[in-house]
């Protein structure tokens, strides 16, 4: 349920539940799901491993779309985590974000 009604999803670092939680959420908005919403991760030198794994691995062995990875945004900044969701919803209005 916290996914229906969240508008933005900020990843920070954690453990298997986080890691949980990012790919759900990932493959929910990949396969349409759930409508698109701005995914941040905080913490670049954390994700870099993971998302480095996704961009080489999992995109060679063509379990994800190269374009799979423009599903979210990665920062240290936490005014750029602003900017993003700011920047995403001057586009588009806020409503739940899961089909029925």
């Amino acid at each position: 349920m916290f996914i229906r009604y969240a508008q933005a999803f900020i990843f920070m670092p954690g453990g298997f539940g986080t890691m949980d939680e990012v790919f759900e959420t990932l493959t929910l908005v990949q396969t349409g799901k759930v409508d698109k919403v701005p995914i941040v991760f905080v913490g670049k030198d954390y994700w870099k491993g993971l998302l480095d794994w996704m961009a080489t691995t999992m995109v060679n062995e063509k379990n994800i779309n190269p374009k799979d990875l423009n599903l979210f945004h990665i920062t240290d900044d936490p005014k750029q985590v602003v900017k993003v969701i700011n920047n995403f919803y001057k586009k588009k209005q806020l409503k739940p974000n899961m089909r029925l």
